[in-house]
């Protein structure tokens, strides 16, 4: 049997991988964390485990900080990100922590199982956009470099605060109301952002700021 963990900061998506092993009798998942902090107390408690599938963002601590933690404090333990998004800085950062394969979240049941066997058998399971991408920043290690130089962008404290309500997928009014702001002060938040990102859509203004590490 192989032991598994879960960490992802959403519950609906939790449930919805598990439920994707479920059709894989070899496979038992031990427990799940919402967060990078959660799991390390539940690894302190027992760490007979042999694979961790790790979402990236999450808040207190995000994946590629635990898996760094995570192969210090237990090398024995596989661990493949999970994620929403084939993001370059977030791979090379991932490979760089020490993560041994790098699958997307949108991934059918046979073949997450078929990437973890892979990883549990040494391999490295990456799906085909994901080792495109890899191939790419091993080839352009001069592209690494350039991650960080990209153009600058400065939201306000606030215009952060309002887009990262935003790429909960809320509306104006429940963003207002978490923030204690009018919807007409939401509205004109997002115009600047829209403005400063210079995107036309929310999907375009999240996926730049989460690009940019903006959120």
């Amino acid at each position: 049997m192989f032991k598994i963990a879960i960490v992802d900061d959403n519950s609906f998506l939790i449930h919805a991988i598990k439920e994707k092993l479920s059709f894989f009798e070899d496979v038992v998942v031990k427990h799940t964390s919402i967060n990078g902090s959660e799991l390390l107390t539940k690894l302190g408690e027992d760490h007979n485990l042999d694979l961790i599938l790790m979402d990236i963002e999450m808040p207190i601590l995000n994946g590629i900080e635990t898996t760094q933690v995570v192969k210090q404090k237990y090398p024995h333990i596989k661990i493949i990100m999970l994620t929403a998004f084939d993001n370059d800085e977030h791979i090379f950062n991932a490979i760089k922590a020490g993560a041994d394969g790098y699958l997307l979240k949108e991934i059918n049941p046979k073949e997450l199982y078929e990437g973890i066997l892979e990883t549990l058998n040494g391999g490295a399971a990456m799906n085909p956009s994901i080792a495109m991408k890899t191939l790419k920043l091993l080839r352009n290690p001069i592209d690494i470099q350039n991650l960080k130089d990209k153009e600058e962008i400065s939201l306000s404290t606030r215009e952060v605060e309002v887009l990262e309500q935003l790429s909960k997928g809320l509306s104006y009014t429940v963003i207002a109301d978490h923030l204690f702001l009018s919807p007409s002060t939401v509205r004109k938040h997002i115009e600047n952002i829209y403005k400063k990102l210079q995107v036309h859509s929310k999907i375009e203004a999240v996926q730049k700021a989460k690009n940019h590490n903006i959120i």
